[in-house]
């Protein structure tokens, strides 16, 4: 796979996750940040959330979407600054250009794809906003589009709140739509020379995952089949997390021959009965079931039902800690990792699908502006108009 380069003006999760999947691929990645204004932290916001590792640009929450990255600051803000980010598209020859900004500043900044694919016309621009171009000013916070996309409305308990999900999942939704849209416009590039824009918007990236939920609207829904229903499965019964002696495990029927088998395991021999034997009928008894099933199993181990439905092929999992989730032989072996400036090692969540000959080790995040030197003199920069550039505030670091 020839090695791209991805210019990328981002901050946060949303397109630093994006650009991460570039880089494990071994491609090169550059994201620039902006200069500092007023008494404002430098950068990424990010940079500066969590708990300090070795220096206050590169805390906790930053590291891991950022692995493997080059870094450089410009002040898009001035027209020099403008004209410094087209000769990078064209001296480092740029394969795409990525940012997360509201879509109202891309003229202001001249990032817009109409001004950067006429200094670049192969040039792959994709941007990701809260709703799109189309609503210039809305930003794109991860847990405001989880509200607005409905999400919390089907996440937590029937009886109790509105729930974020436990992980960012639509700034990461979004990140993997920017990585396949513009692998996908690669490949027409390769046919025909032309580059393209890509523009996700979060909510629709994210409505598009409603495909259980949105479309029962023309079915003459009932409402609970829309709404919160716990750890429950709104069509499967039983499906649910239930409580063992010593803590809990999950359980999933999926089919009338999984509830049979289920049926047949002495301990749940009380379970069945003749109108439960089909999904059907167990819809009509689904609260009594979740109590038949629960009363079995919170009088044994986890360990000793686990062996039960394993025995009987029927799905299920014990609810594991993050710890637990890492300690995992098929993740365990699978972990990226980073080495800190002392040395230390850092594991890291895995690829989402291995690829061969991608590094499984990637360099540590960089500092603010660690590379714009670097950067502007392989464009063609000599040292003093660097120099000239930085006491005019149009690059730092």
């Amino acid at each position: 796979m020839k090695r791209r380069t991805i210019l990328s003006m981002e901050q946060a999760l949303s397109m630093p996750y994006a650009t991460l999947r570039f880089a494990q691929l071994g491609w090169r990645v550059i994201r620039i940040e902006s200069t500092p204004a007023g008494d404002g932290l430098p950068g990424d916001p990010n940079r500066y959330i969590g708990g300090k590792v070795v220096d206050d640009d590169r805390r906790t929450y930053f590291i891991a979407p950022n692995v493997g990255k080059e870094a450089i600051a410009l002040n898009l803000k001035e027209p020099d600054g403008q004209a410094l980010l087209r000769r990078l598209l064209v001296e480092l020859d740029v394969d795409v250009f990525c940012c997360n900004t509201v879509p109202r500043r891309y003229k202001q900044l001249g990032i817009d794809y109409e001004t950067l694919a006429a200094t670049k016309p192969d040039l792959i621009w994709a941007g990701i906003s809260a709703m799109g171009p189309d609503y210039p000013d809305a930003p794109g916070y991860d847990p405001v589009i989880q509200a607005m996309a409905g999400y919390m409305e089907l996440t937590g308990p029937a009886d109790g709140p509105p729930t974020l999900a436990g992980v960012p999942i639509i700034d990461l939704k979004a990140g993997d739509e920017v990585y396949a849209n513009v692998m996908m416009a690669l490949l027409e590039r390769a046919e025909t020379g032309k580059g393209a824009r890509i523009d996700v918007s979060m909510l629709q990236a994210a409505t598009s995952w409603l495909i259980t939920t949105l479309p029962l609207l023309d079915f003459d829904c009932q409402p609970a089949e829309i709404t919160r229903c716990g750890n429950e499965h709104r069509k499967f019964i039983p499906t649910n997390v239930y409580p063992t002696a010593d803590g809990f495990i999950y359980m999933a029927i999926g089919s009338d021959v999984q509830w049979k088998r289920l049926a047949e395991i002495p301990k749940f021999a009380g379970v069945g009965n003749a109108v439960r034997t089909t999904n059907e009928g167990r819809h009509r008894e689904r609260e009594a079931i979740h109590r038949d099933v629960a009363a079995v199993t919170r009088r044994y181990p986890t360990a000793e039902i686990a062996a039960d439905f394993r025995d009987a092929t029927i799905p299920h999992a014990p609810i594991h800690d993050i710890p637990a989730v890492r300690d995992m032989e098929a993740v365990r072996r699978r972990l990226t990792t980073t080495h800190m400036p002392g040395g230390a090692l850092v594991h890291m969540q895995p690829m989402a699908v291995d690829v061969p000959g991608a590094a499984g080790q990637l360099s540590f995040p960089p500092r603010y502006g660690e590379h714009t030197n670097a950067v502007l003199q392989e464009a063609g920069c000599a040292a003093d108009v660097i120099d000239h550039l930085r006491r005019r505030g149009i690059v730092a670091g």
